[in-house]
Formats: structure tokens, sequence, C-alpha cells
């Protein structure tokens, strides 16, 4: 009987058929070396996922099938990659047996989710049966989920409940499961259903890494049937291995210098301890890192205005790519502070990054009198966009001229209110804080300090910027709170909305001001058309602006 089961937890890049071949044969030789006779890879690893409308391309898939052929395994390893046995029919997500000889195709993926993120029917034709092999029952991501009860809505069929009539020793589960906040406890919460239910050992081998705005954190799972667990690290790539008859002796090898954490064994019933300000900090930094990465882009440029949200978008920035690729720009109009000047210069000399200073009040005299007319007869907000518009522009010039790319420092409670600036501050080719509440952005400031503080550092973010009043400063004594409710009041409104889809009244009889809510939701759906243009930013809600959040543009969207 086999009795170890390496967990290949790995970052393919979406696309590269051939690298990422290459990356799992890599993981599956070091297996051998550590003891394993089978291996488990995650959900369409050969292509990377999600592979979106490659799949709508024959050549793409031509490619995955002549990869897949030439692939060979010293131990039995299944393997993720789209199977597209007829040419009129759409592709199938599917599970495929690696060895010595032709690769076999073993099993289709049956429940495609469609909702938040997910749009897999769009690409792919269902599975129409459960699949055993060697002993093993074979699942495919979600279609372990639908037995736990943690779908939005249920699907016809449940494949856990099926495989109660085989004959099996564990049930193995190819998963690509992108994270959010809450994901971690829902994946040991399928996890524990499954081995419950089935009496065997559930063994889930996950993605880690960014691709576009998904970020996957791994902790792939080997679950006992009386719920006791040993979970991977997150955010690095390593192989778990999962002995199936004591899956509490699972051992963790770290593959590279990311997988810094440590396995945990959790007892039945024992929920995961994770410091969730801790674990976002690590999403992003990995989602900015494995963007840049894999588009190649060598180092980003950002405005520094002395604000909170520039000052964590840099230290975020060096966290992913190191100091010397990081670029501040200090753009003070006549309306800045001098302790906001001085802010920005004590977050860039702390982290060690370039700084230029590139005043735009001449700039911005210059634009004002070429549109005097027009500003005197207009709104007054198009006055202060004229200096967003002006940074944007000195931020995308430096970029351009280094072949880097511009970072847009704007956060979900701001995009939320279309309180940023379109072609300004919302310039950018990725949003690191785009998924963030202010109030989350504070949080994650201080963790830096705390974290800078603890290695003997000086904390990157000042005080006076901790604690200043949020301020755009486009304007003389502004202040966020002048248009905007209290951060605090704001973010619980926009959450209840967002991402517990509650309505206007649902807010108000949980408390909150009628006029304060009516305000909010206002802006929020006025505001639409900007999100439509922002950059991508990682998701690490359960519904972040983006994919998850398909709102129309000339509609009326009363809540």
């Amino acid at each position: 009987m086999l009795r170890r089961v390496a967990l290949l937890q790995l970052d393919p890049k979406v696309g590269d058929i051939e690298g990422n071949a290459a990356l799992v044969g890599a993981a599956c030789e070091k297996a051998v070396a550590e003891g394993a006779q089978f291996a488990l890879s995650t959900e369409l690893v050969l292509t990377g996922y999600p592979p979106r409308d490659l799949l709508l391309s024959r050549a793409f898939l031509t490619r995955v099938k002549a990869v897949l052929g030439s692939m060979r395994s010293p131990i039995p390893l299944l393997l993720g990659a789209p199977s597209h046995e007829d040419s009129s029919a759409r592709p199938r997500n599917s599970a495929w047996l690696i060895s010595q000889d032709e690769p076999l195709l073993l099993a289709h993926k049956q429940l495609l989710p469609t909702y938040e993120v997910f749009d897999e029917a769009r690409y792919f034709g269902i599975g129409d049966s459960t699949a055993t092999h060697a002993g093993f029952g074979i699942t495919i991501c979600e279609d372990a989920w639908q037995h736990a009860g943690v779908v939005p809505t249920a699907y016809a069929v449940d494949p856990i409940s099926d495989l109660s009539q085989a004959e099996i020793s564990a049930v193995l589960n190819l998963s690509s499961s992108p994270y959010h906040s809450a994901k971690p406890d829902l994946r040991l919460q399928v996890a524990r259903s499954a081995a419950a239910s089935l009496g065997v050992p559930f063994l889930l081998a996950n993605q880690i890494g960014g691709n576009d705005d998904l970020i996957f954190d791994g902790r792939s799972i080997c679950c006992a049937p009386d719920g006791s667990c040993s979970i991977a690290p997150a955010w690095g790539q390593g192989i778990l291995l999962c002995d199936l008859e004591d899956p509490a002796s699972s051992t963790w090898t770290a593959l590279d210098e990311t997988a810094r954490g440590e396995m945990s064994r959790l007892a039945p019933g024992q929920t995961s301890q994770i410091d969730l300000t801790a674990d976002l900090l690590d999403a992003i930094t990995l989602g900015l890192r494995d963007y840049c990465i894999k588009s190649g882009i060598d180092g980003t440029v950002l405005g520094l205005s002395g604000g909170i949200d520039s000052a964590l978008t840099a230290a975020i920035a060096v966290r992913a790519l190191g100091a010397e690729n990081v670029v501040g720009l200090s753009m003070p109009s006549r309306f800045s502070s001098q302790h906001s000047i001085d802010d920005a210069q004590h977050t860039a000399e702390t982290l060690g990054i370039e700084m230029q200073s590139h005043p735009i009040d001449e700039l911005h005299s210059e634009a004002e009198a070429e549109l005097a007319d027009e500003l005197a007869a207009g709104d007054s907000v198009a006055a202060e966009n004229l200096q967003a518009r002006l940074r944007g522009l000195l931020v995308m010039g430096v970029a351009n001229a280094r072949g880097w790319m511009a970072l847009a420092t704007g956060n979900k409670s701001e995009l939320a209110q279309g309180y940023c600036t379109l072609y300004g501050d919302m310039a950018g080719g990725y949003a690191p804080l785009g998924d963030l509440y202010k109030t989350e952005v504070y949080d994650l400031s201080w963790h830096i300090n705390s974290e800078a503080e603890a290695a003997g550092h000086r904390p990157p973010i000042s005080q006076s910027t901790l604690t200043k009043p949020p301020s755009a400063e486009l304007a003389p004594d502004q202040k966020d709170e002048d248009t905007l409710p209290p951060y605090e009041i704001l973010d619980a409104i926009l959450e209840a909305h967002i991402e517990q889809g509650r309505s206007e009244d649902e807010i108000v009889l949980g408390g909150r001001e009628r006029d304060t809510v009516s305000t909010v939701l206002s802006r929020l759906h006025t505001s639409e058309h900007k999100r439509w243009q922002m950059p991508p930013a990682p998701r690490v809600s359960k519904r972040a602006f983006g994919q998850g959040w398909r709102q129309p543009l000339a509609a009326d969207k009363r809540s």
C-alpha cells in the first residue's frame, strides 16, 4: 500500500507550461529523496491558475498536450492540467497520472464555481463521475467544498458523498484555492468534513503565489479522520510529506527562502491561530513580488506624500523587491505642510530607498493660468485634481524612463468613495492597498513599525504619519473628515454592504445613521466608473473590487 504521499506546494507562472513542468519535476525529484512514494500537485499546475482566456486558444491547448505527453516521473504523480479530447467541446479541468509510462487521464473536476472571483463554467466542461486510483479518491478543489456546506449555492452532486461507496485509503484533492482573510479556516473546515465523513485521511495540495489580482497562500493540509491536521506554512514553496498511517507525523521541506514558516499541527477541534494583520501583510507582499517577477518588472516608483497610504506602500514595496528597486517622489505643492514633507523624507531614509524631490507649484500655477476661465466657472474639485494629475505625470515619467512600474497608493475606502483622482493618484500598474480598508492600513502600518523595532531597526512610518488627521492636502487646511465620515464608521458601512451584502435599511437597523449610510452608498455607486479604471490590486477580502465586484456603469444602482 502507498503510505507516504508528497503534497507539492508550488508557485507556477500562468502560461509558462514548460517552466511549470520543470518546476513540478524538480519538486518530485526532491520528494523522492525525502521518501515519498506518491506525489500530488495542485489544480492546473501545468498551466498555472487561473489561465483564464488562454484556455480559449487552440494553440495554447496544443502546447499543453505536447508538454504533458513528454512528462515522466520517478514515482506516480497526480498532476493538474486541462484535458481536451474532443476539439469541438470545451476542455476539462483534469487530474493526470504521470509515471514512467504515457500520461494517463484519471479524473475531471465535477463542480465548477461561478461565484466571487470564479468563472469556470466559461472555460470547462463538467466531469461526470468521481474517480479513484490506487486506493485514492480523487477530487479537484471545489469538488470537496459542497460536502462541507460552505458554497453559496448547492450543486446537484456531492463528490465526497459519492466516494463513500468506494474502497479507498485516502482522498486526494488538487487545489488552487485563492486567499482571502477567512479562507484558511474555511479550507480547514472542508478538510475535516471530508475526512470525518469518509473515515480516511484527506490530503489537499494548494498552490501558492500571486497571479494578477489573486493570491494563493498554500497551507496544504493533511487531515486525519479524527480532525487532527498537519498544515504546511503559508506563502512559500515546499513539500508536505504525509504519512497515511500516522498523519500527525507529516513533515515539511521548504523549497525556497520565502517558505520561512513552520508547519502547524492542530488537534481535533483546534482552530488555526493566524495573526490576521501579519497574514495580510505577507499576502500583499507576495502579491506585489510575484506580479513584478512574473511580468518582468525590475522596480517600482511611487509618490511619497507623507501620508500613511504612501508610507505603507513604500514599506511593502521594499519588503517585496528590496530598497534598491524602489524610488519615492516627494512632490509638494503650496498646500503641502512641512510635517508631511518631513514625514516622507523619514520614510525614505529609514527604508533606504532613493528619494527625489519635484515640487509642483510652478507646474500647478502654469496649469491654473492656462485653464483659468474654466476653473473659475467650474467645480472647485477640478482645481484640486490638477495637482493629483501633475503628480501622476511625474511618477509615470520616472517610471517610464527607467522601464519600471508606477504604484498607485489608494486604499479600498478611498476607492469606494471616489476619493481618488483618475489619471492622478490612481495612475499606476498595481495598487497594493486596493483591497485594504483605511483602518486596516493603520493596522498594517503599526505592525510594520513593530516588526522593525523588534529587529532593532528604526520604524519606517513616523509617529506623525500615524497620528495626524488624514488629508489629501489639495486645499488649505483640508482633512478627509471634511467630506467623509470617520474611517471607523465609513469602513464598517462599506464592509457591511460590500462583503456582507447588506442593504441601506439593514445597515441602518444595525445602528448606523441613515443620512450617513445613504451618502456613503450613493458615493459608492456613483464612483463605479473610477473603479473600472483602477489598476489590479491583490485580493485579500471576500469581495474585492475587480473580478469579484462586477457592477454596471450606466445603470440605476439604488441599494
